[in-house]
């Protein structure tokens, strides 16, 4: 979903940046080819004071089929399992995630900043929601989500008082979209950005490619389209 979103409002002219903050289980670099073994300094080495934050990113346009009028940026995390293990036994600077945000922003005079977090609450969702402008959560149609999204919005709402917008993803066909879109807002009181279908063809890409340029006429990127615009409104 970041991944996509960030391409699109590069396409638009706009200079995306986006970090992986995802530090026990990064995956992010996989969507934009970005192979570590060529890539010279990681999130991780900011974070352990190697390296600037605009040193860690690494510009993926050309990665992007030349359709970009902007530019995107992506710090990766490192999958090392050394560097992995590293960070869930001696942890980091927690001040730092918090700095890189707002140096990266100057670093690279970005338009945007996606930050992409695990699932749930921990210390990184945390600094990262006090940091934000605005907080997207994505979520199924699932009970057991909607538990743990109120939890994460009840949260939110007390640590930074944000536009919070959700996504509902993989939507099975049965539901009426309209209708689970209604509902959603009036259970969390916030805006619902977007209601996706399952697409086996998203799923069957996989992470090997962005889907909006792979698929651009698709009514999965048109709503992607959508969600872009809104995020940028708020």
């Amino acid at each position: 979903m970041v991944a996509n979103i960030a391409t699109l409002l590069a396409m638009e002219g706009g200079r995306v940046g986006i970090i992986d903050t995802n530090l026990q289980s990064p995956s992010v670099n996989v969507l934009f080819g970005l192979d570590e073994t060529v890539i010279p300094y990681t999130f991780n080495d900011y974070l352990w004071g190697k390296c600037t934050i605009a040193q860690a990113a690494a510009d993926v346009t050309p990665h992007l089929s030349g359709q970009l009028k902007g530019q995107v940026f992506v710090v990766m995390a490192s999958s090392q399992i050394s560097h992995i293990i590293r960070i869930l036994r001696e942890g980091y600077e927690s001040s730092k995630l918090r700095d890189s945000y707002y140096e990266l922003v100057e670093a690279l005079n970005l338009d945007v900043l996606l930050i992409d977090t695990d699932a749930g609450l921990n210390e990184e969702n945390l600094i990262s929601i006090s940091a934000s402008d605005s907080l997207v959560v994505m979520l199924h149609t699932d009970l057991q989500d909607y538990i743990g999204t109120n939890v994460i919005l009840e949260v939110a709402r007390k640590l930074n008082p944000i536009p919070i917008t959700l996504i509902v993803n993989e939507t099975p066909a049965i539901f009426d979209f309209a209708s689970v879109k209604s509902q959603l807002e009036q259970t969390f009181n916030c805006s619902v950005a977007a209601v996706l279908p399952h697409s086996s063809v998203f799923m069957a890409l996989g992470s090997a490619d962005i889907f909006a340029l792979r698929y651009p006429k698709h009514l999965i990127t048109a709503e992607l389209k959508q969600i872009a615009t809104q995020l940028i409104k708020l």
